[in-house]
């Protein structure tokens, strides 16, 4: 191990997190390394359909579609999720190798997802369910180990009356069509009628809530910022906050629908989608490939981040079938290579590309919008990742045909080196140092083997 780059990576972790939460609170997130995220919602019950055509915008077709207030809150008459089951999403979460779940208790079109005494536009009210999920969901998630935190939407509420926006342009995400007026929309009456009360509920009635996971927090002054992180630090002190409670006040900061660049030693998280939307749409029939999955993660965590990976349930309460490969490659691949995941850290570099990739590139696309989009690469180009655990660095091999090749970032490493063995089999693998770094031999892997394994490197201590 490079113990110089441990000691630069505490140092810079350090100012930051004592910013909020204390180190101790941070270190369960940051060995965590993978959560599930779940957007459901009244948005979920139309599936991607408003009167007969098929929506723009995924789940914000309230705002695409301008549909008013009265109009869109019937959608709760027909939303009935009897299919919905905690138990099971928790244990599917679970054996996925997910250690956290973090789920929209209110999404932009401003209806909580859980019973809410102040304001009765929610599912125990007003739909034929009358149950609360979010209350099922984090008791389960007690039962079975895992972490439970809410998704909450700050700067975007459709069903309030003074939430004005100013992305892109003014009033680019408002509700104009009910409420015109964006000049004379007071913010700070939402906050105090709806954002802070609700707050207390959700950090109140549920157990220990582990994150709040804010989204965008448009035109939220730093002081409004302030006074919500007060709230949940005096309710919940442990809670983690993510950065979109806006004005830099959060603990760990998110990327959305990409890849990081680079090793940031600071906590963040990118939450991906599984398919082309956050919630259930039936035309969503293309999901991302299980190997294209687990790249994502292995990428995320090299370069010391966390991944929350979106499902968004079906209208009866199920995930989509189309998730189920995804889920049990990440099932399988973590029960044996989970020891290059859970609480690593970055190596000195994040990765290299092999010389079979030719000079390709991964593939992705530029922008950013914040309905549908995917910014994730779009081809498996042969590389390695790297991450590192005590004396132990792991060679994260992807799309790699050949048994045989040379890990360049070893040199100046490979005299410290013990043995390589593979990790999903423990066997040892052959190699040697050469002037480029490290050269692996005679690796056999049968031809429909996962094109993603882990070479595990012990490491004499420095």
């Amino acid at each position: 191990m490079n113990t110089r780059f441990l000691m630069t990576l505490c140092c810079c972790l350090l100012p930051f997190t004592l910013k909020g939460a204390g180190k101790e609170d941070m270190k369960w997130f940051t060995d965590a390394k993978f959560g599930m995220f779940i957007h459901w919602g009244l948005y979920s019950q139309t599936a991607g359909d408003w009167k007969g055509h098929p929506t723009k915008g995924g789940e914000h077709f309230m705002l695409y579609e301008r549909i008013p207030v009265k109009e869109y809150a019937l959608i709760a008459n027909d939303f009935n999720p009897t299919e919905f089951n905690a138990r099971k999403w928790v244990k599917t979460a679970k054996e996925a190798g997910m250690k956290y779940i973090v789920i929209t208790s209110k999404h932009h079109d401003g209806f909580a997802m859980y019973h809410s005494a102040c304001s009765d536009y929610n599912i125990v009210t007003r739909t034929p369910f009358a149950r609360d999920p979010m209350k099922e969901l984090a008791d389960e998630c007690r039962k079975q180990g895992l972490k439970f935190g809410f998704y909450y939407s700050l700067g975007r509420d459709w069903e309030d009356p003074d939430v004005p926006t100013n992305w892109p342009t003014k009033a680019g995400r408002s509700n104009t069509w009910d409420f015109p007026d964006e000049d004379n929309k007071n913010l700070q009456a939402y906050i105090d009628r709806k954002v802070l009360p609700q707050l207390t509920e959700l950090l109140t009635n549920y157990g220990e809530i582990a994150m709040m996971w804010f989204d965008t927090p448009e035109m939220v002054t730093k002081e409004q910022s302030r006074s919500i992180r007060r709230l949940i630090e005096r309710l919940q002190p442990h809670c983690l906050i993510n950065s979109r409670i806006g004005n830099g006040l959060g603990d760990y900061r998110i990327i959305e629908q990409k890849l990081m660049n680079e090793i940031d030693p600071k906590p963040w998280e990118a939450c991906l989608t599984m398919g082309a939307n956050w919630g259930y749409n039936k035309y969503d029939t293309v999901y991302k490939k299980p190997d294209m999955m687990i790249r994502n993660l292995t990428d995320v965590v090299s370069k010391g981040g966390n991944l929350l990976l979106n499902i968004g349930p079906n209208p009866q309460g199920s995930f989509p079938q189309q998730t189920e490969p995804g889920l049990n490659a990440f099932r399988q691949w973590i029960k044996t290579n989970g020891e290059a995941i859970y609480g690593t850290s970055p190596w000195h570099t994040y990765g290299e590309t092999s010389p079979l990739a030719h000079g390709k590139r991964e593939e992705v696309k530029e922008g950013f919008h914040d309905a549908v989009f995917d910014g994730t690469p779009v081809n498996a180009i042969p590389d390695f990742r790297y991450t590192a655990k005590g004396n132990h660095v792991y060679v994260i091999v992807r799309h790699v045909p050949a048994g045989e090749f040379t890990l360049r970032a070893f040199k100046g490493y490979t005299d410290r080196i013990k043995r390589i063995t593979l990790l999903d089999n423990k066997k040892t693998v052959e190699w040697k140092p050469t002037e480029e770094g490290l050269r692996i031999c005679h690796i056999r892997r049968s031809s429909d083997a996962f094109p993603v394994y882990v070479l595990q490197v012990e490491m004499q201590a420095e």
